[in-house]
């Protein structure tokens, strides 16, 4: 069960998803006199700084530190989730026990949708019938309009088979929000994986098709029919996968952006009834629709003809039975745990019950989950704080693009525009979400499940012929991580990352500024990478640059694009360049306009050391340790086919090798390994 999120066009700061984690202000005020911000017990100073950063600062920990069994990775991002996920169970736990919480309040629905995940003997004994009305309707299905019928409605209830559909902005027209399709339907993560020769995506393809058996039987075929099935259903797949793009072509903006008129599209896609689809998908009154793949649903169009259709119905009630396999019995949740986690990352141990749970909560009702957290472990003042190192950041941004030397004024104006204009969010909504129309019981956790992904749905519906919503966001406030969003022209701080490591009360600037100064940063590049740059200071897709400028900023990111293929991350594998660089260039721009900030600080314009390290030299260590971590082998082969972020010692490292005063601090030197020449060095903002 997919619930509908606002979509990120831009890319987000953390390197995991939504994760829960708690607010810095308080946790500061409970720190011991001698807490160590950079703590020397996690560095290796047998490594030189200039030799590799990432180790020197954080190789004692990377030696020290397992990756717990419930875990594909580990590091500062998932220490702070960890934390966190205890005081929203505490939270919850409480809640489910508030008997007197009125009908409604956020206390009632999130403490009641947290017990009925927790009613594990219900929800085994009732097996996959929670799951009947939906199998039997696809059983039902004769032919293909009631084929195309039943993809639709179940589109309405958050099961999202054959394509992905959403609403959001118009790219060029962000006063106007539009019906968008884009390629999906696919249970492996990418085209990559249906086709790749290499063993280990042979081997996914083998335990992906026995996972597909396995769930079929369990919905109770015999052995050779679910086997004969999962083949069948592997083929659809793969020839939807034949017409997909791949996640590095689908980095351009403008290739996505295909406005069709209905008669337009329905021609193209000959065999697909568009106008019937958008009414069975709730959509009325809409003469435009943007298709992000034309070539995707002009296949689409041609399998609903030449794919059985008993071939469709099976794929349709696999599909619906493992996206709600987390939710249903035992049996289900093991199986697609068993794929999913440990045969495709390497999971060990799947997570607590509890941990789980609240990972829903937060998704379906993570407004009412959010304010619980906000009135527990979120203090103004943190807010205050932070927005001042904001507006100190855009300052300072500013005056480096008016300082660049390989753009021209004209383009310059432009960009201090966009900049200008930025929408600052921190901690939480003004506004938060009404759930008054939905209905959460304390007892049947897959129909709340349900009911949670109808509401997101027509929320999402209801957004069509109104104006453009800037107040809402797109993550909800006990989330580690920040996010840029081109359409909005926004940048987002949730409230629960504005903890140490990125951020504290007691800490010096150097900390702050290496931390959540960076993260600042970054998020500001993002408005100006080789993706945020082609949308203007109003929010649509427009180019804004010369020509010449144009071509100068280009030939600055293949800089960044050649240096990332060049690292290397297990045996042969290296770093896509051309996938990550929109989060390369992001990292870049964000240590050197931290860096530029806090040189404005007292601490920054003296040479005090504290527990022997320089204010510049902190700086850097506060910057090395938030992208302390490490992942399992599989982990790692998943996260560089499909992950717009680089791995953390790269997101450490390689920035910094680019960057001048890092040189200064370390004594960096020509032959030492984080030394690159000047001619290759990426200089960008």
């Amino acid at each position: 069960m997919k619930f509908a999120k606002l979509l990120l066009a831009g890319a987000a700061l953390g390197t995991i998803g939504i994760t829960s984690c708690k607010e810095g202000g308080e946790k500061s005020a409970e720190k011991s006199a001698d807490f160590k911000f950079i703590d020397r017990a996690n560095m290796d100073t047998t490594v030189s700084p200039a030799d590799n950063f990432f180790e020197y600062a954080n190789g004692a920990w990377l030696k020290k530190a397992t990756i717990p069994g419930d875990q594909t990775r580990w590091g500062s991002f998932d220490e702070l989730g960890e934390r966190t996920l205890n005081d929203l169970h505490t939270l919850l736990e409480d809640a489910a026990k508030n008997d007197k919480a009125a009908a409604g309040s956020k206390e009632r629905m999130a403490g009641d949708f947290y017990k009925s995940g927790m009613d594990t003997v219900n929800i085994n004994k009732a097996g996959i019938t929670p799951m009947k009305p939906v199998l039997d309707r696809i059983n039902a299905v004769t032919n293909a309009q009631q084929l195309m019928d039943e993809i639709a409605l179940e589109h309405t209830e958050g099961l999202n088979p054959a394509f992905s559909f959403y609403i959001s902005p118009d790219d060029k027209n962000v006063t106007r929000m539009i019906t968008q399709f884009f390629q999906g339907g696919l249970g492996l993560s990418n085209r990559d994986d249906y086709f790749k020769t290499d063993a280990r995506s042979a081997e996914i393809r083998a335990e992906y098709q026995k996972y597909v058996q396995k769930i079929l039987q369990l919905m109770g075929q015999d052995e050779a029919a679910a086997k004969g099935n999962a083949q069948k259903i592997f083929n659809l797949e793969k020839t939807l996968a034949g017409a997909s793009l791949t996640p590095i072509e689908m980095r351009n903006p403008q290739r996505l952006y295909n406005k069709f008129d209905i008669a337009g599209i329905t021609k193209a896609t000959a065999g697909l009834d568009w106008a019937t689809l958008l009414g069975k998908l709730k959509i009325q009154g809409q003469d435009s629709i943007i298709v992000g793949m034309p070539k995707f649903f002009v296949e689409l169009a041609r399998q609903m003809k030449a794919t059985p259709i008993d071939t469709w119905k099976q794929y349709l009630a696999y599909n619906a039975v493992s996206d709600m396999a987390p939710y249903l019995s035992k049996e289900f949740s093991d199986a697609r745990f068993d794929f999913y986690s440990r045969s495709l990352r390497g999971q060990q141990e799947e997570k607590a019950r509890w941990k789980r749970v609240i990972h829903i909560v937060n998704n379906a009702v993570g407004d009412q989950l959010g304010q619980l957290y906000v009135d527990k472990h979120f203090k103004p003042e943190a807010k205050k704080r932070m927005l001042e190192l904001v507006n100190n950041l855009q300052e300072t941004f500013g005056e480096r693009i008016k300082g660049l030397d390989w753009m021209s004024d004209v383009t310059k104006q432009k960009a201090l525009a966009k900049l200008n204009t930025f929408i600052k969010k921190i901690g939480y909504p003004d506004k938060w979400k009404d759930y008054g129309s939905l209905k959460i019981v304390p007892d049947n956790y897959v129909q709340n499940v349900m009911n949670a992904s109808a509401f997101e749905y027509n929320y999402m519906i209801s957004k069509l012929g109104k104006p453009v919503d800037k107040t809402e966001w797109g993550m909800t406030p006990p989330t580690v991580n920040a996010y840029y969003n081109p359409a909005f022209n926004e940048i987002v701080f949730p409230a629960a990352i504005l903890q140490f490591p990125f951020f504290d009360f007691n800490a010096d600037d150097a900390v702050n500024y290496g931390g959540i100064g960076g993260v600042i940063g970054h998020e500001m590049t993002h408005g100006f990478d080789d993706q945020g740059a082609q949308y203007d200071a109003d929010g649509n897709l427009k180019n804004w640059w010369t020509p010449e400028d144009s071509t100068k900023f280009a030939a600055r990111t293949h800089k960044v694009v050649d240096q990332f293929n060049s690292y290397t991350v297990l045996d042969s594998i290296h770093v896509q360049g051309e996938l990550t660089l929109g989060e390369n260039i992001a990292d870049l721009g964000g240590v050197t306009i931290a860096y530029t900030a806090f040189k404005k600080t007292k601490q920054g314009q003296s040479n005090e050391k504290i527990d022997g390290f320089t204010p510049d030299q902190r700086f850097f260590l506060s910057w090395a340790q938030v992208w302390r971590g490490k992942a399992l082998p599989k982990t790692s082969m998943e996260l560089i086919k499909n992950d717009p972020h680089s791995p953390g010692i790269w997101r450490c490292n390689g920035p910094l090798s680019n960057f001048e005063p890092f040189y200064k601090a370390f004594n960096v030197k020509e032959g030492d390994k984080m030394w690159r020449a000047d001619s290759v060095r990426a200089k960008i903002w």
